[in-house]
């Protein structure tokens, strides 16, 4: 019990400091104009500068990585809470045929964009996520599923924070250049945009309507985060699995080397049970929101830690490889999107 008490006290510092950037990020959101920037991405810049210009003390180590970690995989299982898929799919099944071809875009054209690039799969497959779901959440939410580094993360959500901001300008002013319908642009803009605050930013740049069928179709994209991270799931299993033949030396050594048990990401399991309770429970509205909003801050919270644990050295490394990858995947997601609601007639 007193080791117990020691290691949280030991976490309290780091967790704090991760605490007081994310509110901070919160509140300079909120100063934002329709939140064009989400606190997540100025929480993780603002640990990253901090990381840069001040050095950081040992007494702050633990809690961060506690935050960055542990807190991290909770705000995802709360985030399950929020994903209602009989209602999301009722209201968005529109949207349903041009998710599908630029899921298969983002992570099939990822894939080899990504090895042409020389990424690794992990940094490649982030960013394909966060382009093709949801910006940060998507991000954050496979991220601990395969292991991936810090610096990684905050390479795959600078890459798609970028395309998003300058598509909260391009997209009005190119629908209504091809004089595109609210409902259309709505789907557009629903599937091709990436983090939620930056689809509503779009939206509503172009009109009320189509703001509000935007969102309802980012919702609908949002779900496409449950068999993503279970796919990816399967393959770190796999990966680590293949691992452990390759450092053994006979199948006694496999078994000691390699455990289901330890590598398996229990959060997921977490997660889909909130996401399963809230699509066969009437859970009340306020519920939801209020979990909503906790998931949303401790995810924050945890990227605020991210960003602490991240240097631009180590970003420069990589070089603008990541961001070409984020651009490719983009203007491809974009086309593909249009494209599918070209065929469609509704363009």
């Amino acid at each position: 019990m007193k080791n117990f008490l020691l290691s949280v006290w030991k976490m309290i510092p780091g967790i704090v400091l991760s605490v007081l950037i994310a509110a901070l990020a919160t509140f300079l959101e909120s100063l934002l104009p329709i939140h064009v920037i989400g606190a997540a991405v100025i929480a993780m810049f603002i640990g990253m500068i901090l990381n840069a210009v001040i050095k950081k003390p040992d007494v702050l180590r633990p809690g961060i990585k506690f935050t960055s970690k542990k807190i991290l995989k909770f705000a995802i299982i709360l985030l399950g809470l929020s994903l209602n898929i009989t209602t999301v799919l009722n209201v968005g099944k529109m949207s349903l045929s041009v998710m599908f071809f630029t899921l298969l875009t983002c992570f099939g054209g990822g894939y080899f964009i990504g090895r042409a690039l020389g990424l690794n799969w992990k940094l490649s497959n982030l960013i394909s996520a966060g382009t093709g779901i949801c910006g940060g959440s998507a991000i954050a939410a496979i991220a601990p599923t395969i292991d991936a580094d810090d610096n990684d993360i905050a390479y795959a959500m600078s890459a798609t924070f970028l395309f998003d901001m300058a598509m909260i300008v391009l997209f009005p002013i190119m629908g209504r250049a091809m004089g595109m319908s609210a409902e259309a642009f709505g789907l557009w803009a629903g599937t091709a945009v990436n983090d939620t605050s930056s689809v509503v930013a779009t939206g509503y740049a172009f009109s009320e309507a189509a703001g509000d069928f935007a969102t309802m179709v980012k919702l609908t994209r949002t779900l496409a985060i449950i068999p993503t991270v279970i796919v990816f799931a399967l393959i770190q299993m796999h990966l680590k699995r293949k691992e452990a033949i390759a450092a053994a030396k006979d199948a006694q050594e496999v078994k000691a080397n390699f455990s289901i048990v330890k590598i398996f990401p229990w959060f997921i399991l977490g997660f889909l049970a909130m996401a399963a309770v809230a699509s066969v429970f009437p859970i009340p509205a306020a519920i939801v929101s209020m979990t909503k909003r906790v998931s949303k801050f401790l995810m924050v919270c945890a990227l605020a830690a991210i960003g602490l644990n991240t240097s631009f050295a180590g970003m420069k490394k990589a070089g603008v490889r990541p961001m070409v990858h984020g651009f490719i995947i983009s203007a491809l997601v974009v086309v593909v999107a249009l494209l599918v609601e070209i065929c469609m007639g509704l363009v």
